[in-house]
């Protein structure tokens, strides 16, 4: 039975598990729900439809937390999420010229490099220069246009850094939240936006909110070491998850 236009009722079932379990992370870690839920969602959904979906959900969570994030966060978020805005129509135009299969493979490696990229050795700080920052936001932008994903340059970015874990969450949070709006608006511009979507989104809101919760009293019960091994558990987990799916 169709619900929600071309949406079936297996279709719904996926997005809902996958929007509870990736929201908790996400009130964990302070990401990875798009890395975790957009995968998911592609193999239930068209990679186009999976993205936006992803960014419909991340930018209504955001919106609930936006007074926070704005006091917490680093002011590095702001030009990075200014550059992301600029960038993710070009990552959306590339998603739409990719067949479905070489899409999905292509989100997968994403989300793999995110992994990776946190294997780095910590850093200090003091906010990297202009052109390390400059490079984060084009390339989160790139990935929220084609992926959905704005996470792999950014956690790196803040997480490799000895801030505060606050600052790290809120930093990140506020980046993925304006990334989604971004992405929105191009799927919009592109005429790949679609009502159901939307609705959809807005059905999974209750869940998603329980999830984050969820994941937030977890995470203000334990230590910044703790925590920082579950950023690193959640990326690498993801990635070989959506790899695994492929194969």
């Amino acid at each position: 039975m169709a619900i929600f236009g071309a949406l079936d009722a297996l279709q719904i079932a996926v997005a809902l598990l996958a929007a509870l379990g990736a929201s908790f992370v996400r009130g964990l870690t302070g990401f990875g729900m798009a890395i975790l839920l957009v995968p998911v969602l592609a193999l239930a959904l068209p990679p186009v439809e999976a993205v936006v979906l992803g960014n419909a959900l991340s930018l209504l969570i955001g919106l609930t937390e936006m007074r926070m994030l704005v006091r917490a966060a680093e002011p590095s978020a702001w030009a990075i999420s200014a550059l992301v805005a600029l960038t993710t129509p070009l990552g959306l135009a590339a998603l739409i010229l990719t067949g479905p299969d070489a899409a999905r493979l292509v989100i997968a490696l994403i989300a793999f490099s995110a992994f990776l990229a946190i294997l780095l050795p910590p850093r200090p700080a003091a906010v990297p220069g202009a052109w390390v920052t400059g490079a984060v936001g084009v390339i989160s932008g790139l990935m929220t246009g084609y992926a959905g994903m704005p996470g792999p340059p950014v956690v790196p970015y803040y997480a490799g850094r000895a801030l505060p874990r606050v600052t790290i969450k809120a930093s990140m949070l506020l980046i993925f939240t304006l990334a989604a709006l971004a992405g929105l608006a191009a799927a919009w511009w592109q005429g790949v936006l679609r009502g159901e979507l939307l609705v959809l989104a807005l059905a999974l809101l209750p869940v998603i909110l329980i999830g984050n919760r969820l994941g937030m009293m977890v995470s203000g019960r334990i230590s910044d070491r703790a925590w920082r091994s579950a950023v690193g558990l959640v990326l690498g987990g993801a990635a070989l998850g959506a790899l695994a799916r492929l194969l």
